[in-house]
């Protein structure tokens, strides 16, 4: 009774906001670009350094960023290490859309919703720890590694959008905060709007949900069959891989269930944002993208369940 109550407050946070954002894109197409570039650069690291100082910077948050990278790198070594497995999902763009997932946007939400706030330490360290990887991987795994290797200028514009990635932008805020005189005052205050970012990044992937009336019913099963292996491995393969190394390891149940379903997110939006830089199968990453976010409406509380048993 009490994982049904969970689900459903999960699903009473989640499907408005991506209704809203859904008509909201109707009504004004662009609207999303808009509202997504001042939410990347200054929300969303806000958004983060309030729920990292909520949460608290401590050791648990480096610990779940190595797990994330302990789970996406297993993924990526199986996708291309067996020739059986690595011919249902050939495609690069596909490979990085079934291993990284909208952790910020849709997971993190997800654990606010359901788990208990020492579970938020967790969640934003896995988020950490994907941000960080896939935009290491991600570039490199969509270009002709004979010219991005030797590029000084990849490098230079790797270690740029590192440091201008949100995650980071909101750890580096966050440890400014934390050894200031108003630790405890600044993390009051930053709550509040700390959720109404999450919010707004909940309608910004609704008003991606639009790409459907763009296209037939005949295009989308097209579109699912081209990448239903992906899906399998992002909404399936992934939390599986991560709960197998939850029990390895004898993680605490909250820290288990943080990260498991971390690992369930739909499909990441940089997975999008990568594939259109690199000019490579954007039409099947938004397809992952979109798809995997109504999937996840009802993979999520599936795996809710399962761990709650």
């Amino acid at each position: 009774m009490f994982t049904q109550l969970e689900i459903i407050f999960l699903l009473a946070e989640l499907i408005p906001c991506l209704l809203i954002g859904y008509l909201l894109g109707e009504f004004k197409k662009d609207l999303s670009l808009t509202i997504s570039r001042p939410l990347i650069s200054y929300g969303i690291p806000i958004s983060l350094m309030g729920i990292l100082l909520k949460s608290g910077l401590e050791l648990p948050l480096i610990e779940s960023a190595a797990l994330a990278l302990v789970a996406i790198c297993s993924l990526m070594a199986i996708l291309n290490s067996f020739s059986s497995i690595k011919k249902f999902i050939p495609n690069r763009t596909l490979q990085l859309g079934s291993a990284f997932g909208n952790t910020g946007y849709f997971g993190i939400p997800v654990s606010l919703a359901v788990l208990p706030n020492q579970a938020l330490i967790y969640s934003i360290g896995f988020d950490l720890g994907a941000t960080l990887v896939i935009w290491s991987i991600g570039p490199i795994l969509l270009t002709d590694p004979s010219n991005v290797l030797n590029s000084h200028r990849y490098w230079k514009n790797f270690i740029k959008a590192i440091f201008s990635s949100p995650a980071v932008k909101g750890l580096i805020g966050a440890l400014i905060v934390h050894s200031s005189p108003w630790d405890e005052q600044i993390t009051d205050l930053m709550w509040i709007p700390s959720r109404v970012v999450i919010v707004l990044a909940l309608v910004i992937v609704g008003m991606r949900l639009s790409w459907l009336r763009k296209v037939n019913l005949t295009r989308i099963k097209i579109q699912i069959i081209s990448i239903k292996n992906a899906l399998i491995m992002k909404l399936v393969g992934l939390p599986v891989i991560m709960l197998i190394i939850s029990a390895a390891i004898r993680l605490p149940n909250v820290m288990r269930e943080a990260l498991v379903l971390q690992s369930a997110a739909p499909t990441a939006i940089s997975v999008l944002l990568i594939s259109q830089a690199a000019s490579r199968d954007e039409e099947e990453a938004t397809s992952l993208v979109v798809l995997s976010t109504i999937i996840a409406l009802i993979s999520i509380p599936v795996w809710l369940m399962i761990l709650r048993l």
